[in-house]
């Protein structure tokens, strides 16, 4: 083979190449990738707690195309009283600011099936996301406030 002939070639291979369909579901830019909470603010029955995860756990958000998922455990490998593994996921929706967890999968299992409607915001590198948590079963009504680090 020539240069000429491998080079037409290479370029109806890069020419046949599939690409994936933009749609108006995909995720913007600024939300994709994965999140280290480090606070979250929670006002249940007027009462605010504020928690820095930085502390005695850490807790992911691995937020894809179509998909989230987020894992928190503490810090001391299960060896004392901070004693914790969280883990859930499912599908989302973003509309504009407007996020909507379907949350699919969780170790704590009356929360499946449930979804959990957010407003977030993105500035830099970090994420807060604020909105309702109701799960009749467990007895949780809540508003929550998150703050998260986009991790490197």
């Amino acid at each position: 083979m020539n240069v000429k002939t491998v080079g037409v070639l290479a370029l109806m291979l890069v020419a046949c190449e599939r690409k994936a369909p933009v749609t108006e579901t995909s995720t913007p830019h600024e939300l994709t990738g994965t999140w280290q909470l480090i606070t979250g603010v929670t006002i249940q029955k007027g009462d605010t707690t504020t928690t820095d995860y930085r502390e005695n756990q850490r807790m992911i958000k691995i937020i894809n195309d179509t998909h989230f998922a987020f894992l928190n455990h503490d810090l001391k490998k299960g060896q004392d009283s901070t004693a914790m593994f969280i883990s859930g996921g499912g599908t989302y929706s973003l509309a504009g600011d407007q996020y909507t967890e379907n949350l699919e999968y969780c170790n704590y299992r009356e929360w499946e099936g449930k979804s959990f409607h957010f407003t977030v915001t993105v500035k830099n590198d970090t994420l807060v996301q604020r909105g309702v948590e109701e799960v009749a079963e467990a007895g949780v009504s809540r508003e929550i406030i998150e703050t998260y680090a986009r991790s490197k």
